[in-house]
């Protein structure tokens, strides 16, 4: 057996900052006679368990140690921890450092051992902010992968739970979990998708989840020569709720964690999953499906109510007795186009102000914006309480989708509509609604799957389940019922 001590420490010297970043530690000490050295990151380890490690190996006898005729039988006398293994390359053993992991040098071995003593820090579980139910589990995905994965399989007690792990980013390493259930979701699938994984060329995975999607979503889009970035539909959809998470795993849906990041991808999502909320089944039938029909309602309201109001105003549409009140009867300064399209940008900067407001002043804020600048932007004749009025049912109307990407999606496409209408009347409002469903039509989900599927490909069975809560079959998941070439890459 090679005695590859000495190199081993040499290697480490110099490729670690010992002595200059101070949270990088090396201890010297001596087993059974024997000089050995451990590594650690302070912060990224537990200092109870690596005191439990020290005081074992220091009562270790020279004959203990000498024993051993390999690492390997090392670790099998003398290491009865949960989880050791050796490794010879710098690459990983410096990977595992920085990963929570002790990498132990001891004279006379020729290999380093590694030893999990991780412990990373991390908040609790609380219910997402933007994902609170009235009824069902509070917790939620924090940003440490290993309590997500212990959150999952908390939920689903099967065998066939795979956690598949991918390493992203060649500075930072960052780990990547495929989640899936082995013989219910599509492994042709989840092959391809670890294949893409595998092969992003990226630095750093600096913002998470998005980073991965972004890389993904170019990466798709240069090899079918697509511009992805002029799309602002979600190809993906975004949960914190580990029971979202695993409700999908177990239909056929395949989740992608991230560390640092509490936020899980679930794919393949077309646009009539942004419809479901957790909410739905979390209360009776009934009541799950009159959720389900609100949302379904709103979505068509917060994409045509401002452009069909404009084309009533300018005469394009027939109105009754009855509606009468809603048109406008007095001069106004700016053309109701332009305030549609001022009020869409001040709702977004109010939106982006309370976000970067301090709780203790958001009270203020909702003065502020609700109270002077509506009631005095109607007094100065900027707008018409009709416009005001329409934009705040649009606003309330958008808190119901429970996807801030897909708000966003429907308010470009809203966006369209209106300078379509405006413009040209009947048929620019014709020709934008055409334009924002090609747009949809021709997207293609991370995946390469549909996103009008189960419309596109039809599939009635899997398009009731998704526009009313109904009880899943056994042997049903989303996956069924795509076509091959839906499949395709």
């Amino acid at each position: 057996m090679d005695n590859r001590f000495d190199e081993y420490i040499l290697k480490m010297h110099e490729a670690l900052p010992i002595g200059q970043s101070f949270d990088v530690l090396e201890r010297k000490f001596v087993i059974g006679g024997r000089s050995a050295s451990m590594f650690f990151a302070e912060g990224l380890t537990s200092g109870e368990k690596t005191q439990w490690l020290l005081e074992y190996l220091l009562a270790l006898k020279d004959k203990e140690v000498s024993q051993a005729k390999s690492t390997e039988d090392f670790i099998e006398q003398n290491m009865p921890f949960l989880s050791c293994s050796t490794e010879t390359k710098m690459e990983s053993i410096l990977k595992s450092l920085f990963s929570g992991l002790v990498p132990l040098i001891i004279d006379g071995f020729d290999k380093v051992i590694i030893i999990d003593e991780r412990y990373y820090p991390a908040r609790g579980v609380e219910e997402p902010e933007k994902e609170k139910t009235l009824r069902g589990a509070k917790d939620g995905f924090t940003e440490s992968i290993m309590t997500n994965i212990a959150l999952i399989r908390r939920r689903i007690r099967d065998h066939r739970l795979v956690f598949e792990h991918h390493a992203v980013g060649e500075i930072t390493q960052t780990d990547t979990c495929i989640v899936f259930m082995k013989g219910i979701a599509d492994e042709s699938i989840v092959k391809r998708l670890g294949q893409k994984i595998d092969q992003l060329d990226i630095n750093t995975v600096t913002v998470g989840e998005q980073t991965i999607v972004e890389a993904l979503g170019e990466k798709e889009g240069e090899k079918k020569g697509r511009i992805n970035w002029l799309n602002p539909f979600p190809k993906v959809r975004y949960t914190q709720r580990p029971d979202v998470v695993a409700a999908h795993i177990t239909e056929g849906k395949i989740a992608i964690m991230i560390d640092n990041s509490p936020t899980i991808i679930l794919l393949p999502t077309g646009i009539f999953d942004f419809m479901q909320d957790v909410d739905d089944y979390y209360f009776p039938a009934m009541t799950g499906n009159y959720f389900r029909l609100l949302r379904i309602l709103n979505f068509i309201l917060i994409l045509f109510l401002t452009p069909i109001y404009l084309l009533i105003v300018d005469g394009y549409v027939s109105t009754y007795k009855f509606m009468e009140f809603a048109i406008p009867t007095n001069d106004y300064a700016i053309m109701l186009f332009w305030q549609f399209i001022i009020l869409e940008i001040a709702i977004d900067a109010l939106k982006l102000a309370s976000l970067n407001t301090p709780n203790s002043l958001g009270m203020s804020l909702s003065v502020i914006g609700a109270l002077i600048l509506g009631e005095f932007s109607i007094q100065t004749g900027w707008f018409i309480p009709q416009t005001i009025l329409c934009m705040a049912v649009v606003a309330l109307a958008s808190f119901t989708q429970p996807s801030i990407e897909l708000q966003y999606g429907i308010k470009f496409m809203r966006i369209l509509i209106l300078i379509g209408s405006e413009f040209f009347g009947l048929w620019g409002f014709g020709t934008g609604l055409l334009i924002g469903l090609f747009v949809m039509g021709t997207t293609k989900t991370l995946v390469g799957t549909s996103y009008f599927y189960p419309l596109i490909p039809f599939n009635k069975t899997a398009l009731m389940r998704l526009l009313f809560r109904s009880k899943r079959g056994k042997e049903e998941s989303y996956c069924t019922g795509f076509s091959n070439s839906a499949l395709k890459k």
